[in-house]
């Protein structure tokens, strides 16, 4: 029998709008614009996918008659946003028309055959393991502005490296690293009891988009379960389950960039004023390049930018600092996107002549790195 189906607004409309970014996407597959809806025993399952990235939703629903059915995300869900009722109800007709009633509302909607949707990926259950939302978070907002646009030419620097290793003190951590060849972020956490046995396969890259998705499934959550294989990663709450395809290749040695960074000469500044002075210079850069000049004397640094369109900006601020004076030259926006992302009140900036890259790092970010490297002005 076809399907028939009752589902609350309430639980069906932020359902189908955590999907929108995957259907979203215009791809080779006409169907894949489409959500495939299959009930189960007392609730349906909403399934997305982009081939990169699947999703699947459970939401109760009073079950008619059992059945599955694809329909277009984008009017489907704005059908239920714009809805004046507080119940949907869709039933399948004939050729996988559905037609759906809200209150007052009718609607016929064109379908696709569920036979013609793809698989939904299969995981291994017992590989998952469950660890805190907020730490899988942080180290998503701490990396995740680094990674490398579509358009760069090293593929593997357009998503985020995941690891599982050991910190200093020997204890287990997770860390995320990602760089777009002009500066680079790690960000690593101590695991607790309870996550440290996690396994996390060597060189898991995991796309942008796949990335944007795991910190989307983080909120409202106190817990997830994660794991991880050779293709894919699988995150799994409550009433979710998210499949993300990994990316191939290797990542950069990263390692081998912090390594010769020496911690001998540095530069200590307010983290807010020196955020403030970035954005006021900032006005004054060329938008391809957003260069400018820190000039570094002892207890000052006084920054500058041209614009051969409006002018220049110069700003100064007072710093601790007692080594040899600097010219340094940076992309503005690179000091700007760590400085936003790090708690600290006070930062350091490693930087040994103008020649070598800057390392930051904060008491209050503890795990965390980012290293910009330098340009000519």
């Amino acid at each position: 029998m076809p399907l028939s189906i009752n589902v609350s607004k309430e639980d069906f409309l932020p359902a189908l709008s955590s999907l929108q970014s995957i259907t979203g996407k215009k791809g080779t597959m006409a169907v894949l614009a489409n959500v495939l809806i299959q009930t189960q025993d007392n609730f349906i399952e909403i399934i997305a996918t982009d081939l990169e990235v699947g999703i699947k939703k459970s939401v109760a629903a009073e079950i008619i008659n059992p059945g599955s059915i694809t329909l277009p995300a984008k009017i489907l869900y704005e059908i239920v946003k714009e809805s004046g009722s507080d119940s949907i109800k869709i039933e399948e007709k004939d050729k996988n028309w559905a037609k759906i009633k809200a209150g007052t509302s009718m609607y016929n909607l064109a379908g696709t055959a569920s036979e013609e949707y793809p698989d939904f990926p299969e995981y291994n259950e017992e590989k998952l393991i469950s660890i805190p939302c907020d730490l899988v978070k942080e180290l998503i907002d701490k990396t995740i502005f680094s990674v490398a646009q579509e358009r760069e030419s090293n593929y593997t620097l357009t998503g985020i490296l995941f690891e599982k290793g050991k910190n200093e003190d020997k204890k287990n951590i997770l860390r995320m690293v990602s760089s777009d060849g002009h500066r680079l972020s790690i960000m690593e956490k101590e695991l607790d009891k309870e996550s440290n046995d996690i396994i996390i396969e060597k060189n898991t890259l995991i796309p942008r988009k796949g990335v944007s998705e795991i910190k989307k499934a983080c909120e409202g959550q106190k817990n997830f379960s994660i794991g991880s294989d050779k293709k894919q990663i699988v995150v799994k709450t409550k009433n979710s389950l998210m499949i993300v395809r990994l990316m191939n290749g290797e990542f950069p040695d990263y390692g081998s960039i912090v390594n010769v960074i020496e911690k001998n000469n540095f530069l200590e500044i307010e983290r807010q004023g020196f955020l403030e002075s970035l954005k006021r210079t900032n006005l004054f850069t060329e938008d391809t390049f957003n260069a400018i000049q820190l000039i570094v004397d002892e207890n000052k640094l006084v920054l500058s930018s041209q614009n051969m369109d409006y002018g220049n900006a110069k700003d100064e601020m007072e710093i601790n600092y007692k080594g040899e004076p600097l010219e340094l030259g940076f992309n503005c926006r690179y000091f700007i996107d760590t400085l936003q992302v790090m708690r600290s009140d006070t930062v350091r900036a490693y930087v040994n002549s103008d020649q070598s890259p800057c390392l930051l790092e904060g008491a209050a970010d503890q795990g965390f790195i980012s290293i910009i490297m330098p340009m000519k002005i």
